[in-house]
């Protein structure tokens, strides 16, 4: 029997209730995925000691001690502070950390006098402890909202400190007191993406629906949009001093993206991508240093051809070459030949030839993986804070990726910068591992929002 006037639903089955959605928490896959990522990383260590004297390394069993009470303290502040984060990311860090250490160890057995590895341990484990410290300290993201100009100012003061000291193979980019050197701009740009993220957010309406309309595009009032682009100048004008390119594109591929994620309009990406090109081309000509490195981006054997061996870029396309497929095995490669910059700003080439293309392809998979779920993350929240802080987080580790890896290989002019947990570098490695503690709490409340409500 139905109820008069409806559309036939049973009266009974309109009161049923909906039934109630509990998410799964998978912290035991991210326990099994952070084994496999530790048990992956020991394996590496020895096959470089393998393959170099024939013998398992001594440090073999400390090191896979040591990586694996560091991972495990992390998987625990997770499962504590943020049960419904999402599993891959804390894995993913882990093994991308875990195949550095080796990459740097790996080396280091070709330049004794010059070990790396010891100091990126020690980088490695404050950078945990920082991940550690946040996902527990740090109860829910929009905390950081509140703290928006804070952030900028820090963010600034950063950028501009290393003005004070001299410059180190052609950039400012270094503070260097009684052999200890950070490089200031790693952590600047967390803040900023926080400081973005947030004014965004409290202006996305009057960025999307106010202002003049010129031709396709409409352009907020000055008012709204004034000064975002003038902390945006003011940051990227203190990177071209220094002669930081590579942080300068990083902020601008961030500055624009956020802009569009929060307006929806595609034309600021077309616009982003023409001044992009306009400011390579003016600072590439009147900036003897990036010259430099556009000439051996359009000519990379010219020094071989003059005469004078092969410069870093084409000893690592030689690399790449050398590495086929397969790879020539770990310990078994020559990339040492690139030089000084081997272990951080050329550390994909020793991958891509010890672990040929296929491991290239499998690092690159890995980090898709990250910053795909720190896009996902984002899109889930309600809330335009997260969502922004999330895309803003997982698009700085897309730009670098990109960055480095069309630098090494070719496609771009070079840029100096560090891969994500791969290369040498301890402000880099502690400010990624801050930006996944980031994304693990943005999505633990992604997911901890739907957890306990009603099917629809």
């Amino acid at each position: 029997m139905t109820k008069a006037g409806t559309t036939g639903t049973p009266v009974a089955a309109a009161r049923t209730p909906a039934a109630v959605v509990r998410l799964p928490r998978r912290r035991g896959i991210e326990l099994a995925l952070i084994v496999l990522a530790v048990l992956l990383s020991v394996y590496g260590y020895c096959a470089v000691g393998l393959a170099r004297t024939g013998t398992v390394p001594p440090g073999a069993v400390g090191y896979g001690a040591g990586l694996g009470v560091l991972a495990l303290s992390a998987h625990l502040a997770v499962r504590v502070r943020a049960p419904y984060a999402d599993p891959l990311f804390l894995p993913i860090g882990v093994l991308l950390n875990g195949l550095g250490l080796v990459l740097i160890y790996r080396l280091d057995r070709e330049t004794p006098h010059d070990r790396a590895a010891p100091a990126q341990l020690v980088w490695s484990t404050l950078g945990i402890g920082l991940f550690i410290a946040v996902v527990l300290v740090l109860r829910d993201h929009r905390v950081l909202q509140r703290y928006a100009y804070v952030c900028v100012a820090a963010a600034l003061g950063l950028l501009a400190l290393p003005i004070l000291f001299p410059a180190v193979n052609g950039a400012r980019i270094w503070i260097r007191i009684a052999g200890f050197s950070i490089q200031p701009g790693e952590f600047a740009k967390v803040l900023l993406a926080v400081f973005f993220a947030a004014y965004l957010a409290a202006n996305r309406n009057a960025l999307a629906y106010s202002g003049r309309r010129l031709w396709r595009l409409q352009f907020p009032t000055g008012r709204v949009l004034g000064p975002i682009v003038t902390i945006w100048l003011l940051s990227v004008g203190v990177l071209v001093l220094e002669r930081d390119l590579g942080t300068s594109l990083l902020f601008f591929g961030l500055f624009v993206v956020l802009l569009y994620v929060a307006t929806g309009r595609t034309g600021w990406m077309a616009v982003g991508l023409l001044l992009a090109v306009l400011g390579a081309v003016a600072v590439g000509r009147m900036e003897p240093h990036v010259n430099q490195r556009i000439e051996d981006w359009l000519h990379p054997f010219a020094t071989i051809e003059a005469g004078l061996g092969p410069n870093q870029l084409s000893q690592s396309l030689f690399a790449f070459a050398a590495g086929g497929m397969l790879g020539t095995g770990l310990g078994l490669g020559h990339s040492v030949l690139i030089g000084f910059a081997a272990k951080s700003d050329f550390i994909l080439a020793t991958a891509g030839e010890e672990l040929g293309l296929a491991g290239l392809a499998a690092i690159f998979l890995l980090y898709a993986l990250l910053v795909e779920r720190g896009y996902r993350a984002g899109l889930a929240l309600r809330e335009p804070f997260g969502r922004l802080l999330a895309v803003g987080l997982a698009s700085i580790l897309a730009l670098q990726v990109f960055v480095i890896a069309g630098g090494v290989t070719g496609l771009i002019p070079l840029t100096g910068m560090a891969m994500p947990f791969l290369a040498q570098g301890g402000s880099s490695v502690v400010t990624n591992w801050a930006i996944v503690a980031l994304l693990i709490r943005v999505s633990d409340s992604a997911r901890s929002q739907y957890d306990g409500r009603e099917a629809p």
